[in-house]
C-alpha cells in the first residue's frame, strides 16, 4: 500500500466515525454552531488546515495529498467549513506577512473554529476590481479609524474577526496606497447585515464601518502595501486546492443526475443519453485540466493566467450540467425543498441557482477572459474605463 492510499485511509476511517452534520450553509446561529463543532472534531485529527506547516498545527501536506483530502471530503459530502477563511486565506497570509506576535495571537485560534474570520475586500462599487476601494482608515494615534462598506463577505455575522483592505493614502495610485488590517467583528461601529440569496440563504453579508477604530498592531504588513499582501491572500482564494474538490463535486452531481432519470424512466430516450454524455465528456475535460495542473505544480512549475482556463471551464460546466438536470427531470426538478414532489430533496433547482454564482465568484467570466486574451493569446490589453 502506498503513503497515499494509507493517507485516504486513515481520513475515511476517520470520517466513518465521526459523520458529518446534516447542514449545507450556516443559515441560522445553530447550524453556525454545529458547523463550528464539526470543524473542533475534524481538528481534533488534524484534518483542518492539513497544508499547513506541522509548527503551527498542520500536516505539511503535499499538493497531491491536498488534492486527495478534497477530493474524500466532496466524495463524502462534508459540508464547508465555517472557518474556512481563516484556514485558507489568512492562517497563509499571517505566515508570510505577519508578525510573531500576530502569529501567536491569531493562528492556534483558526484552525480548531475558537475564533470564525471573513474577509473584508469587495465593496459595491469595487468588486473585480479590488483597486477601485474606496473604505478609508486614517491614522490618530495608535488608533486607525475604519470607514465604509464591505460586500459578499461570507458568513461575516458568525465572524470574530475580518481581514480588511483599507485606503490608509487616498493621493496614492490606486495599486499603492492601500493596507491591510485586521478588524475585531464585535467592535463599536461595525454593523453586518445578511444578504438574502436567490437561493433563499443568507451566506453572504454587507458590512458597514462606521469610524471603526482597529489598534496599529493589527497592520498585516507594512502601510501601504496592502496589495502586495493581498496578493497572497488572493493567491489561496484563486488557487488550485479548490478545483479537485470542484471535480469530485461535479461528478458526484452527475451520478446522481443518472440515477434521478433512471428512477423516472428517461434513460430510454436516445435524447437524454446524449445530453447525459456530454455532461459526463465536460467533467472528463475538467478532471484533465485539473491533472495537468497538479503536474505542474508538483514539478515546482507556477501556473500563471492558464488558472483563468480552468475557472472559465469550471463555471460554464457547473451551470450548464444543472441546466441539463432540470430539463431532463421536467417540472419536478424546479420544486424546492420542503414539497413532497421535489426531486432528490430540491438539490436540483437550488444548485441551478447557486450555481449562477460560479461565474461571478473569484474573478469574473469576464475578466478570466480578458486574462485569458491579454496574457496568454498576446491580444491587446482592454482600455481601463473612465473614471
Amino acid at each position: 500500500m502506498t503513503a497515499l492510499s494509507e493517507f485516504r485511509d486513515e481520513l475515511r476511517s476517520f470520517l466513518r466515525q465521526h459523520p458529518p452534520p446534516d447542514v449545507e450553509v450556516a443559515a441560522t446561529v445553530e447550524d453556525a454552531e454545529r458547523l463550528r463543532a464539526w470543524q473542533r472534531e475534524l481538528a481534533s485529527g488534524r484534518w483542518v488546515g492539513i497544508h499547513w506547516p506541522v509548527e503551527y498545527g498542520g500536516r505539511g501536506a503535499s499538493l497531491i495529498e491536498v488534492a486527495a483530502y478534497n477530493e474524500e471530503l466532496a466524495r463524502a459530502q462534508v459540508p464547508q467549513l465555517l472557518g474556512r477563511a481563516g484556514v485558507s486565506l489568512v492562517g497563509p497570509t499571517l505566515m508570510a506577512h505577519g508578525t510573531e506576535t500576530q502569529r501567536r495571537q491569531w493562528m492556534p485560534r483558526i484552525l480548531c473554529g475558537d475564533d470564525v474570520w471573513c474577509q473584508l475586500f469587495s465593496e459595491p462599487d469595487a468588486g473585480s476590481d479590488l483597486t477601485a476601494l474606496s473604505t478609508r482608515a486614517e491614522k490618530r494615534g495608535g488608533v486607525y479609524v475604519v470607514t465604509g462598506q464591505k460586500v459578499w463577505s461570507s458568513h461575516a455575522r458568525f465572524a470574530d474577526w475580518g481581514i480588511a483592505l483599507v485606503r490608509t493614502d487616498p493621493d496614492a495610485p490606486p495599486h499603492a496606497g492601500i493596507s491591510m488590517l485586521v478588524i475585531p467583528m464585535a467592535t463599536k461601529g461595525v454593523e453586518v447585515r445578511a444578504l438574502r440569496q436567490i437561493t433563499g440563504e443568507s451566506e453572504f453579508n454587507e458590512v458597514f464601518l462606521d469610524g471603526v477604530d482597529v489598534p496599529v498592531e493589527h497592520l498585516i504588513g507594512t502601510e501601504n502595501e496592502g496589495w502586495r499582501v493581498a496578493n497572497t491572500t488572493l493567491a489561496n482564494e484563486r488557487g488550485a486546492s479548490f478545483v479537485w474538490k470542484e471535480q469530485v463535486l461535479q461528478e458526484v452531481a452527475f451520478d446522481l443526475l443518472v440515477q434521478a432519470c433512471v428512477r423516472r424512466g428517461r434513460l430510454g430516450d436516445p435524447l437524454v443519453r446524449q445530453r447525459l454524455a456530454q455532461a459526463r465528456i465536460e467533467a472528463e475535460i475538467f478532471r484533465l485540466h485539473n491533472e495537468r495542473t497538479l503536474d505542474r505544480l508538483t514539478r515546482g512549475e507556477e501556473i500563471g493566467a492558464e488558472s483563468s482556463l480552468v475557472k472559465l471551464f469550471w463555471a460554464g460546466m457547473s451551470q450548464r450540467l444543472h441546466e441539463t438536470a432540470v430539463s431532463l427531470l421536467g417540472p419536478d426538478g424546479l420544486i424546492a425543498a420542503g414539497d413532497e414532489c421535489a426531486v432528490d430533496g430540491g438539490r436540483w433547482v437550488r444548485e441551478l441557482l447557486a450555481t449562477r454564482a460560479n461565474s461571478i465568484m473569484g474573478g469574473t467570466s469576464e475578466i478570466q477572459r480578458n486574462v485569458i486574451g491579454e496574457r496568454l493569446l498576446g491580444l491587446p490589453r482592454e482600455p481601463s474605463p473612465v473614471r
